[in-house]
């Protein structure tokens, strides 16, 4: 699919005995005019439009299968709901991936410690064999290595660093840090220390977030019930989506099943964060 076939091409040439190996396939190219239009749209959007307005198509579909506007109204509000739905799950993705940066700048820097380095220059080690590692924390990142390389104050910059979310065991390593420069404590056990306490908050997070998958699950089964409700109506030819759509019973009915809906879907989530925030105040 990706247009290799090396292992292909390598058996075409030794069975094709007397005659000519045929040539790897190559891959199916999309049209140009196809290629040009979806690269002057990203050009003309600039990246400003995301998933969340897959709403209003949807709400499209519905409203024409429907016939009612109702479906279409309810795609644009959707809009701005899903938007900042996506932008807590990216924020929470980044925080992870943050906090499992932290846990390998420690390990990483604590090795070359052991391998003979002061601690400014095992830090630009880190950062020469895996850059990603610091590039993780952005413009703050940056400013720790340039306090590094320079001669800063580098326990000030991870201090600043450890404000970013999922960063904050940096603060640890700056305390560290600090206290190794000032008193000669040794540098690599505490950063050892810092990484395994880390290490035990993280998985208790996981273990959190694991015993958490069946109500997640439960919910949204739960949710899901009305949509098969309707689907199961329209295969015994009742016609609910007309009688919700169009009857003034239907348009009560659905005011009062979208209320219920959404409150339970704010009771769930509720419950859930709530459970979530324990653990995490736990494990801090």
């Amino acid at each position: 699919m990706t247009g290799r076939d090396d292992g292909g091409r390598r058996a075409r040439l030794l069975l094709a005995g007397g005659g000519e190996a045929a040539g790897p396939r190559r891959p199916v190219e999309l049209p140009r005019w196809w290629r040009e239009l979806r690269a002057d749209a990203r050009e003309r959007l600039g990246g400003r439009v995301g998933r969340e307005w897959w709403c209003v198509p949807a709400g499209v579909l519905l409203a024409v299968l429907g016939a009612s506007w109702i479906p279409l109204v309810a795609g644009f509000v959707a809009v701005p709901r899903v938007r900042r739905w996506l932008l807590r799950r990216e924020k929470d993705r980044v925080r992870r991936a943050r906090e499992s940066a932290v846990v390998e700048l420690c390990a990483a820097v604590a090795g070359e410690l052991r391998a003979g380095w002061q601690p400014d220059r095992a830090l630009l080690a880190v950062e020469r064999a895996d850059g990603a590692v610091v590039r993780g924390f952005g413009d703050e990142g940056a400013a720790v290595l340039a306090a590094a390389r320079f001669g800063g104050d580098v326990p000030g910059a991870l201090r600043e660093a450890g404000r970013l979310p999922g960063a904050e065991g940096l603060r640890g390593v700056a305390a560290c840090w600090q206290v190794a420069v000032e008193g000669g404590a040794g540098l690599a056990e505490g950063l050892d220390q810092v990484a395994g306490a880390l290490r035990a908050e993280r998985d208790q997070r996981e273990d959190v977030r694991a015993q958490l998958a069946g109500p997640r699950s439960t919910a949204l089964a739960l949710a899901l019930l009305p949509v098969c409700g309707l689907l199961l109506g329209s295969a015994m030819e009742a016609d609910p989506v007309h009688v919700l759509l169009h009857t003034p019973a239907g348009l009560v009915c659905l005011a009062v099943g979208l209320a219920l809906e959404a409150a339970g879907l704010a009771w769930a989530g509720r419950i859930v964060r709530t459970a979530d925030g324990n653990g995490r105040s736990t494990a801090g």
